[in-house]
């Protein structure tokens, strides 16, 4: 039986993209297991997905990247950039496009450093889609009690300014101090 979230991928979507979405929603990623040989075996793969480009090798190339573990696939794109010379964010831009090539493309950086990814997300919901509200909303609130601080962190490292700054010069208002309160108090820090 189907949850309400994979009749609506199913239905909403199709192709690998739809594959690759309702494989991350089963939720079938391994654990904390790592082997060096099946690492080599599986940048090979990868590596000859974005060279052939054929249905079967999207289809390795989604099932490794859905199921393997975190520590695995570090191993395998540290395989892949000795195989292949190339980083794997790269190689999957210029192999695919449109949304398979976006969904790769954010398990890839989900994988390497989840914090950086989501302050990416900020950042681009903030300064390229003219506060993007829904997507900030959506951030804020389902990683506040998680890595949120890790996320503001990264957020200062990479774009200079706070997230905290960001906000109170694109919102105004009470939905400014919602996002304040949310974004955990009144801290330039990060």
């Amino acid at each position: 039986m189907w949850s309400d979230l994979q009749e609506d991928i199913y239905s909403e979507t199709s192709g690998h993209f739809r594959d690759t979405l309702m494989n991350l929603v089963q939720g079938t990623r391994e654990e904390g297991y790592t082997n060096p040989a099946m690492a080599a075996q599986d940048a090979m793969v990868l590596w000859e997905a974005c060279q052939q480009k054929t249905g079967e090798h999207k289809t390795m190339l989604q099932m490794i990247l859905c199921n393997k573990s975190y520590q695995q696939l570090w191993m395998v794109f540290q395989e892949f950039q000795n195989i292949s010379g190339q980083d794997m964010v790269d190689a999957i831009n210029e192999c695919y496009d449109g949304y398979f090539q976006e969904l790769l493309v954010a398990i890839v950086l989900c994988v390497r450093d989840k914090p950086a990814f989501f302050a990416y997300r900020l950042y681009s919901a903030i300064h390229e889609f003219g506060f993007h509200n829904k997507t900030v909303i959506r951030i804020l609130i389902a990683r506040s009690e998680i890595d949120l601080m890790n996320i503001r962190k990264r957020y200062k490292e990479r774009y200079g300014k706070s997230l905290f700054h960001d906000i109170k010069n694109f919102a105004s208002g009470h939905y400014e101090k919602a996002l304040l309160a949310i974004c955990a108090g009144d801290v330039e820090d990060y």
